[in-house]
């Protein structure tokens, strides 16, 4: 079993926490992005409140660990260990509560190249325990802006995680998909799944627009977020996301195998 000091160590080795890959201009180009309702930054969450760059550092400050200081606008962010690995203990209660009550849960990730293999094991763990994993939509069109103008994409699933491929990829397991922060799949997904009658998720387990486009619908929703992602943790924040994760989502896949065994042996699913 994975203990909590050799988790901290790997977070800090890995970059996943500390000082991480991620740049305090990115991350403050998209809290002045957010402030201004931009979607591109919102991904699916409607703010209640009215949400100002100098709130957002605040509020990331608290939840990340970044510096609260306006002023300091370069360089490399902080992610505080402590913070990530709390809210993993709080992730991995979700992730128990659902395995106990074998709750339908959807898996969705905008970061296929790095994030797949982590969603990926917990699908198949809560698979195992009984749940109902959804892979509503499978092969149904996404049509979502991009810097690059409209772009379609189609929906797939990879050992029950939900994403998006440009058309014409196909095959399970085939490529790695496509990144993205829209809502607009999880939205997809969730309108087929309510057509087809079928089970609706108890919880959404994913990153970017995944969760903040199921936690704005409504629907129990956790996930992982970077310190340029505020949408999350404002969501979190206003009560319609439950849990997000502080932790670098663009390191090397392979980097996050032991919080996939932490996360698992703390909902007592390991194998």
């Amino acid at each position: 079993m994975l203990s909590t000091g050799a988790l901290r160590a790997h977070l800090l080795t890995a970059r996943l926490a500390g000082t991480v890959a991620t740049s305090r201009e990115a991350s403050l180009r998209s809290y002045r992005l957010f402030a201004a309702r931009d979607p591109r930054v919102t991904i699916g969450i409607d703010p209640e409140l009215n949400w100002k760059q100098r709130d957002l550092i605040a509020l990331m400050a608290d939840r990340c660990g970044v510096s609260a200081d306006p002023r300091h606008t370069s360089g490399l962010d902080v992610i505080d260990p402590e913070r990530t690995l709390g809210a993993l203990d709080a992730f991995a209660e979700r992730v128990a509560h659902a395995a106990r009550h074998r709750s339908t849960v959807l898996f969705g990730t905008g970061h296929p190249h790095r994030l797949i293999g982590f969603y990926a094991a917990l699908a198949d763990a809560l698979s195992a325990a009984g749940c109902t994993v959804l892979t509503s939509a499978h092969g149904h069109r996404v049509d979502i802006t991009t810097r690059f103008g409209l772009r379609t994409y189609n929906l797939d699933y990879v050992r029950g995680v939900a994403l998006v491929r440009e058309p014409g990829v196909w095959g399970a397991g085939c490529g790695t998909g496509a990144h993205t922060h829209s809502p607009l799949p999880v939205r997809v997904v969730l309108a087929a799944a309510a057509e087809a009658g079928g089970p609706l998720p108890e919880l959404v387990v994913g990153d970017h627009g995944w969760v903040c486009g199921a936690g704005q619908l409504g629907f129990e929703a956790i996930g992982l977020g970077d310190t340029d992602d505020p949408a999350l943790f404002v969501g979190e924040a206003e009560g319609r996301v439950s849990v997000v994760v502080p932790l670098d989502d663009a390191v090397r896949s392979d980097y996050y195998r032991p919080l996939t065994r932490y996360v698992l042996n703390r909902a007592c699913l390991s194998q």
